[in-house]
């Protein structure tokens, strides 16, 4: 009989893989089609729907990005993967809390296109951001919600210095089996360092639109804020190819990340050295 923990480690491998399509398709279209990647995240999904089996490739991603979100949250408030409790451990929490946040929007994304089979998911919304957009709206009609959207900002920024940071050091192979391939090093840390970029952009959108009266139309998501530096020439290709990479990185964790178990009692997690 599969206990929890193992259905728990093969939901995450599966959010692992769904995120890995993700990635690889957003790096994909950023290289070789201008007009997906104008669409923002909506032309990620639009280009997966194209796909031989695109449909339940969607219900695939539905499924594995709910897992990885979840993987987030449990690591955010149970310290699953052994973080710590000091201003560190929780700023690292709280950056998964925030990775939580991101992919569940995503699955749900996802979702809509997946399930939207009679126009073909093309009515999940004009702009890539138009959730997010929504989303941050009811926000600032709030007291206050310009502040917690310019904090929200705040925090993607820091998040950005911390993919960086993996990227340049390569901390994240701990947490990786030794058996991984050549390589997953190097393809990790470009990936890490792409995603910085990308997560700089989001933050210095929702900073904009909380504490510079920015509008929430400016507020970009994953693709909207790589189709946002389409006109940076090199950086822009850089970026799109460290995405690609990040999804071939991705794969690389479906099968070889270091899975925490979900039962406390099997104590702390013995990631590598």
């Amino acid at each position: 009989m599969v206990d929890k923990s193992e259905k728990f480690s093969w939901l995450v491998r599966v959010g692992y893989f769904s995120r890995a399509i993700l990635y690889s398709v957003l790096g994909l279209i950023a290289l070789t089609s201008a007009s997906r990647i104008a669409d923002g995240t909506n032309g990620i999904f639009l280009a997966i729907e194209d796909y031989p089996a695109g449909n339940a490739i969607l219900w695939l991603m539905v499924i594995g990005l709910t897992a990885y979100a979840l993987f987030r949250f449990a690591s955010t408030f149970f310290d699953i993967e052994n973080n710590g409790s000091d201003a560190k451990g929780w700023g690292k929490r709280l950056g998964h809390a925030g990775s939580g946040i991101g992919h569940l929007a995503l699955a749900f994304s996802a979702f809509k296109f997946a399930s939207d089979e009679s126009t073909g998911g093309s009515s999940g919304g004009a702009s890539g951001g138009g959730g997010a957009q929504e989303a941050a709206s009811g926000i600032l009609s709030m007291d206050f919600g310009g502040i917690v959207l310019g904090l929200l900002g705040l925090a993607f920024f820091v998040t950005a210095i911390f993919q960086a940071k993996k990227g340049i050091t390569g901390e994240f192979m701990h947490r990786i089996a030794g058996n991984a391939p050549d390589g997953t090093r190097w393809i990790g840390g470009a990936g890490y360092l792409a995603r910085g970029v990308v997560y700089a952009v989001i933050g210095w959108s929702l900073f904009k639109a909380g504490f510079m009266n920015a509008g929430t139309d400016q507020i970009k998501t994953l693709g909207d804020a790589v189709a946002s530096l389409a006109g940076q020439g090199f950086v822009f290709t850089l970026v799109a190819i460290g995405l690609l990479l990040f999804g071939l990185f991705s794969l690389v964790l479906a099968r070889y990340r270091i899975i925490p178990e979900l039962d406390s009692s099997k104590g702390i997690p013995k990631f590598r050295v």
